[in-house]
């Protein structure tokens, strides 16, 4: 992930953090078309769910700079993801869904170099998550 990136990220965000509400409901739906059978992963107040959703991007977008801080806690909650039933196999369907929510949301504004910014930073952050979550401890 490079500097521009984050910067991309983070700009991009601050106006995605203004419609908070609608962009949180506008990726549960998208996540629920892609794959229905993820509905049953989520309790049943889905406002209380977005607003968690929006604090946690929040809260990794703004730590993209401090890496030191931001590894530990989304290894944390790689590994709190498992005990909610998800599997490694969904976080493709996540990562869908938040690039069209963020399509969405952003309009003419989710230029190429902004999709690009994002998948770059779905993937680091997916990945630590994945990787705490689902490998195997190594034997000292």
């Amino acid at each position: 992930m490079t500097p521009e990136h984050i910067a991309v990220v983070q700009e991009s965000f601050q106006k995605v953090a203004t419609i908070a509400d609608q962009a949180a409901a506008m990726f549960y739906k998208n996540l629920f078309i892609l794959d229905p059978r993820l509905r049953g992963l989520f309790p049943s107040d889905m406002q209380a769910q977005g607003r968690k959703l929006m604090h946690m991007l929040g809260l990794a977008v703004h730590g993209l700079k401090n890496p030191d801080t931001l590894i530990p806690a989304v290894q944390e909650l790689g590994r709190r993801h498992v005990a909610y039933g998800v599997e490694e196999k969904h976080y493709e369907a996540v990562g869908n869904a938040l690039m069209l929510t963020l399509k969405q949301g952003l309009g003419a504004e989710f230029t190429p170099q902004v999709k690009e910014a994002w998948l770059a930073t779905y993937e680091l952050l997916s990945g630590v998550m994945k990787q705490a979550a689902y490998s195997k401890p190594q034997a000292a």
